[in-house]
């Protein structure tokens, strides 16, 4: 069965970039393959990866939903064909989209053959990285599987620092079955205070270690370069690298 990981957080805390570190890491010691699922409705995971995304599992239900089948095709190889097309492949690991959630109607056939398509592929790998929205409802419904490990990324704001409790109180109240929850602090500038420390304590989520502030994440960013390139030497990427070895060990 994949050893599967899950990354949520308030947006902006940077759990995308720390998915595409994850993977980074995954790929240099050999883990793999690894499916990465980019399970947030703003997707860009695929920019983090510098890969190209020309179709997502939503957009192949959409087609599928509206009838764009072509003539002498089935709706199953349709579909079929359409979820293919949306791996994007790259060395070490793939990359799946889910795209934008289900408008109106009804999608039950639909999200029956993307959830068999989904059980699937995981067969194929040993390792998953999922990077959520902080709802958490993607991840519900996206597999059947167990959540080994969940990653809630946070700031060292209040709000982010409530919000990351919250997602794991939610995470653990959804059927995922949650093994391990850790919270990780990125962006830090500074020690962290008693304040943060009780914050998580009294919420119940383990400090899984910290991540400073690294102006090489936000120049990669700026530039639109691919933040999973960042040199192994760089701040962020010791400092994740240090929390996925004491995970991992």
């Amino acid at each position: 069965m994949a050893f599967s990981i899950a990354l949520a957080g308030k947006g902006g805390t940077g759990k995308t970039t720390l998915a595409g570190l994850l993977i980074k890491y995954l790929v240099k010691n050999e883990k793999t393959p690894v499916l990465a699922v980019d399970a947030d409705s703003n997707a860009n995971l695929n920019e983090v990866l510098g890969l190209e995304v020309t179709e997502t599992l939503g957009g192949a239900r959409e087609d599928m939903k509206k009838g764009n089948v072509p003539s002498g095709m089935t709706k199953d190889i349709f579909i079929e064909m359409k979820l293919e097309e949306a791996v994007a492949e790259a060395p070490g690991y793939d990359l799946v989209v889910m795209g934008q959630p289900e408008g109106a109607g009804c999608y039950c056939a639909a999200n029956t053959l993307l959830t068999n398509f989904l059980d699937r592929l995981q067969g194929n790998y040993p390792y998953i990285v999922m990077d959520n929205e902080a709802g958490m409802e993607h991840i519900s419904r996206l597999t059947t599987s167990n959540v080994d490990v969940l990653l809630v990324v946070s700031d060292t704001s209040r709000r982010g620092l409530q919000a990351a409790v919250r997602i794991n109180k939610l995470a653990n109240e959804l059927n995922i079955g949650v093994a391990k929850s850790f919270a990780i602090i990125n962006q830090a500038k500074d020690e962290l205070s008693d304040v943060v420390r009780n914050i998580l304590s009294d919420g119940g989520l383990e400090l899984a270690g910290i991540i400073p502030a690294d102006n090489a994440v936000y120049d990669y960013d700026l530039n639109g370069r691919p933040t999973i390139e960042l040199p192994e030497d760089s701040l962020s990427v010791k400092a994740a690298f240090r929390i996925f070895d004491k995970i991992f060990e």
